[in-house]
Parts: C-alpha cells; sequence; structure tokens
C-alpha cells in the first residue's frame, strides 16, 4: 500500500519550532517531488513547501521563507519541514504529498498523508 505518514504536530509556543516528518512506506520516496502542504479553519489548502527528488531545487512559500527549511533523507525514506519561529498564523494541519513544482510555486500531486495539526498558541 503506498503511503505517506506526517509526524511531529503539536502545540507550540509563539516563536517555538517543531520539525514535521513525512515517511513513506510502498515506495521510495527518493524518486519524487514531496510537498508540504497545509490548512486552516474555514481556509484553502495551501502550498508550504516542496523540494525536488534530487535536492535541487526547493519552494517556499512566501509567508515561510525564512523561518522553514525542507530537506530529505532518502536512505530513510522520509522528508522534513524543520519550522522555526513560528507565529499563531501557521497554525494548520499539515500534509504531505507528492508533488510537482509550477512556475511560481508547487502542488500536490498525489499519496497524501492524514495530516499533523500544528498548533501555535500561548
Amino acid at each position: 500500500q503506498v503511503q505517506l505518514v506526517e509526524s511531529g504536530g503539536g502545540l507550540v509556543q509563539p516563536g517555538g519550532s517543531l520539525r514535521l516528518s513525512c515517511a513513506a512506506s510502498g515506495f521510495t520516496l527518493a524518486s519524487y517531488a514531496i510537498g508540504w502542504f497545509r490548512q486552516a479553519p474555514g481556509k484553502e489548502r495551501e502550498g508550504v513547501s516542496c523540494i525536488s527528488s534530487n535536492n535541487g531545487r526547493k519552494y517556499y512559500a512566501d509567508s515561510v521563507k525564512g523561518r522553514f527549511t525542507i530537506s530529505r533523507d532518502n536512505a530513510k525514506n522520509t522528508v522534513y519541514l524543520q519550522m522555526n519561529s513560528l507565529k499563531p498564523e501557521d497554525t494548520a494541519v499539515y500534509y504531505c504529498a507528492t508533488a510537482e513544482f509550477r512556475a511560481y510555486d508547487c502542488s500536490g500531486l498525489g499519496s497524501w498523508g492524514q495530516g499533523t495539526q500544528v498548533t501555535v498558541s500561548s
């Protein structure tokens, strides 16, 4: 069964950090571009960050540039999202998925995980 599983979410105070993990099972993640996406209550899902299969290309939404870092460890079949200087507006369910790069952003293609909740609140 092809599946991506997110983990690492939680409750954190503003200014804090979290590291999300996206682990693949049933397929070799190294062959795919992978993206992180988020959806806050009442809002559309948005692309947060994507990484190409060979680490050569990365995308960050303007709202997270300089604060979030995407990386991958193909040996562990896992993609990470390091989130620093978290803000209340980062609160959302975060999903990972296979992705494709577009001219100005990236979009999710499939193998969506179940999501992990990130809540930034004092």
